[in-house]
């Protein structure tokens, strides 16, 4: 048993998404609420106790708070103003952020796990408007620029992540579309992601070192974006 009594989640962890992908109702769910509680939400915050502890090897302000709606988002989809009204999300999503900005606004570590796939990112998915404001300026500025570029290619040497997210079809007005930066000017968020199909590492404490390993490779995009932070106004 590992510190925090994480040692890996159950199949039944992946076992009970994918019957909710089949079954997306409340009806269903209801029934299984103990289960949810069991098989996804108890293993999971211990994951967050003991993996919170290992990205302090990276960034000792990392942020691991597994409540539900902190570190473990909340498993209810919001179906107010979409077209699609399935109550549930079908994934496990877990978020560990740094920064002093509200929590969505923070750059961090996210794990999203969506049988049959387990995907792994780090960064800031979108940019408030001030941060926007603040990435360009910073994509664009002589130093910033280079520590910019610098970080997406040693995060991109590392292993196969993708770097994102553009948003935008063309560089924006104002700015030089032919910059050493260009491409990172049509992003609205920066991240770096992985995806791949559930390792067997999932269902043991193997996964704290899956995950770390990864995330560590992602970490010059995520310092960046923490400094970047500081300049938003």
């Amino acid at each position: 048993m590992t510190k925090g009594g994480f040692d890996g989640f159950p199949r039944e962890t992946v076992s009970f998404l994918s019957e909710l992908a089949k079954n997306n109702d409340k009806a269903w769910f209801e029934e299984r609420k103990g289960d949810y509680e069991q098989e996804v939400l108890e293993p999971a915050r211990a994951f967050v106790a003991a993996m919170g502890e290992r990205l302090k090897k990276i960034s000792q302000g990392v942020v691991a708070d597994p409540r539900r709606d902190k570190s473990i988002f909340r498993i209810y989809r919001d179906v107010r103003f979409g077209k699609d009204k399935r109550p549930y999300k079908t994934h496990l999503g877990i978020f560990f952020w740094e920064g002093k900005a509200k929590k969505m606004e923070c750059p961090g570590f996210y794990f999203h796990l969506e049988p049959p796939n387990l995907t792994l990112g780090a960064g800031l998915y979108m940019f408030s408007p001030a941060q926007l404001s603040a990435y360009r300026e910073s994509a664009v500025h002589p130093r910033r620029g280079r520590e910019l570029a610098k970080a997406a290619a040693a995060v991109r040497k590392s292993g196969p992540y993708e770097i994102g997210v553009q948003r935008y079809k063309r560089v924006p007005r104002g700015y030089d579309k032919d910059h050493e930066n260009a491409e990172f000017l049509t992003f609205g968020g920066l991240t770096a992601m992985v995806e791949a199909p559930i390792p067997k590492e999932l269902y043991s404490e193997a996964v704290l070192d899956y995950c770390f390993a990864r995330w560590k490779h992602m970490a010059p995009i995520h310092k960046w974006l923490l400094a970047m932070n500081e300049r938003v106004k």
